[in-house]
This record gives structure tokens, C-alpha cells and sequence, in this order.
């Protein structure tokens, strides 16, 4: 009998056709919010817990905490339910109310603080007083190797080795360094492409660090290119995504294909996956498709 852990992973991998007009150049959509937990953060949240138990770092009566800007709390309240395990979760306050109410409906208990900074400081203080075992998705070598042992693999599958680039969005940079990891290694020509946010702009999930900040994890050689995506074109493709492609995603989502498609105008022919990290509905209540 399969257990809810074993539907993370092997996700759908769709062709946007109606967005672009280059024929000898295919963009594919990777749709993470088919997970269980609802994003692409399933696969770190459990790659961490479980590695974690099997290390015995942590055991059933370890309290955990961990900040984030919202999907990786779902998919860690969610799978320490499942392993029975408490968790203190540590958002931004300006989280929207659906990623604060499905954390405390898995159980969890949800700190809310001024910035994500905030948040990531809170958590180390508890995590150095030795009162919570803080996961850090930062710093964990388990949030890229999820990538490197699922995702990486099952685009290199789906596509059949015809990649050619790999567009994701970086915040945490687990998704895209996990990914670099397998796909060079496959084929070392593979282009990793990462997007940042414009110096103003706000996209949940894609992150412009401060240095003081900038995840442990994130290793620059293994990003080829680096590309800018403005709040506006974010929201924008976001709800064309929905409207045009039928493919309901949230602002991450729609700044990583803005990226893929500005890409996809530079190139005579070749094979782009991109990563649709969640679902749309973790967003109705903000203004992102109104």
C-alpha cells in the first residue's frame, strides 16, 4: 500500500506551445504543485526529515523550526505530521493568509516576524539554544540533493537527454543546484539559468540576497547565466500562464517562464525546462490575479 511520501516527485513535464512562435525551440513547464504538499518544496522537505532520522540527528520528540516564506513550511508541516514530529514555522508577515492557515491546519505552529531575514535569525537564536533542531534549507546539502536524486533525473527521462538550458528561479537555490549537479553531469554543455528579482521588485520565491544572507547552500559556478525579472513581467506572464496555457502557477512561476521566454527569442533551436514551482490558489487572496 503506497503512503502519501511516495506521490512526491515525478511530476508532470508539459510543452508550452501557445506563448511562443519558435518552432525549432521547445520550452517545458515542470508542474510541481502536482505534489502532495502542493510545490517543488516536497522533495527538500523530505530529502531533510528523512535524512535527518536516518543520520539520528533528530528523533521523535525533536522539536523542529525552520523559516520560510511559505512553501517549504507546507511541505515540512505536512511531512512532520507524518513522521509525528512538532515544528515551529517562522513566515513573513506578509505571508498570504492560505500558507499560514494549510501549516496550522497540518499541526504546525506558525511564528509570523517582519522579514524573511527576521525570520532565519529567530530560527538560528532557538536552533543555538538548543530548545528546536532547526532543518536550515539555507545551509542543508539535503535541499539540493533532493533535486540532484529526483528532479534532475526525471527531466533528464522526460526529455529524453534533449535538454539544451534549465531556467528556475533562485531563493533558497536548492531547486537549481541540485538540478545543475545531475544535468552537467550528463551532459556538461546543458545551460543553467538562473532568475533573480529586478533591485526593487518583490517576487515571492525568487530572492536577490544580502551577502550576509546568501544561502550556504548556492554555489555560483554551477549557474551559467544569470537573468533579471521585473515584478511587473512576473505577474504578468503569471496570469497569461493561466489564461492562455492553462497552466495555474504562482509569481515565481510566471518570473521563471518570463525568463524562459526571453531566452527562448535568443535561440536559433533547442530544448528549455523550467520550473512552475506551486499552484495558483496559494494566492487568491493577494492581488497577484486580480
Amino acid at each position: 500500500m503506497a503512503s502519501l511520501l511516495d506521490f512526491i516527485g515525478n511530476t508532470p513535464l508539459v510543452e508550452i506551445t501557445r506563448l511562443h512562435n519558435n518552432p525549432k525551440v521547445k520550452i517545458f513547464g515542470k508542474l510541481e504543485g502536482h505534489n502532495p504538499g502542493g510545490s517543488v518544496k516536497d522533495r527538500p522537505a523530505l530529502n531533510m526529515i528523512r535524512s535527518a532520522l536516518e543520520r539520528g540527528d533528530i528523533q521523535s520528540n525533536t522539536s523542529l523550526i525552520e523559516a520560510t516564506s511559505g512553501n517549504t513550511g507546507i511541505a515540512l508541516a505536512m511531512i512532520a505530521r507524518l513522521y509525528d514530529l512538532t515544528i515551529e514555522l517562522v513566515m513573513p508577515q506578509n505571508s498570504t493568509r492560505e500558507r499560514v492557515l494549510t501549516m496550522e491546519a497540518f499541526g504546525a505552529k506558525v511564528t509570523l516576524l517582519e522579514s524573511i531575514e527576521a525570520c532565519r535569525d529567530y530560527a538560528q537564536n532557538k536552533a543555538d539554544a538548543g530548545t528546536h533542531y532547526q532543518l536550515n534549507q539555507f545551509a542543508n546539502p539535503d535541499n539540493y540533493l533532493a533535486h540532484y536524486k529526483g528532479t534532475g533525473p526525471e527531466i533528464w527521462r522526460d526529455t529524453n537527454g534533449t535538454i539544451t538550458h534549465f531556467v528556475s528561479s533562485m531563493g533558497t537555490t536548492g531547486t537549481i543546484m541540485g538540478n545543475s549537479l545531475y544535468l552537467k553531469e550528463q551532459n556538461p554543455n546543458i545551460q543553467i539559468v538562473g532568475c533573480q528579482p529586478t533591485e526593487g521588485s518583490s517576487i515571492p520565491g525568487i530572492r536577490r540576497w544580502p551577502t550576509e544572507y546568501l544561502p550556504k547552500i548556492f554555489d555560483p559556478s554551477r549557474v551559467d547565466r544569470t537573468m533579471d525579472v521585473a515584478e511587473a513581467d512576473a505577474v504578468a506572464m503569471t496570469r497569461q500562464l493561466a489564461r492562455v496555457e492553462g497552466i495555474f502557477g504562482g509569481m515565481s512561476s510566471g518570473g521563471c517562464v518570463s525568463a524562459a521566454l526571453k531566452l527562448a527569442s535568443e535561440l536559433e533551436s533547442g530544448v528549455i525546462v523550467c520550473i512552475i514551482c506551486d499552484r495558483g490558489d496559494r494566492y487568491l487572496s493577494s492581488e497577484l490575479f486580480g
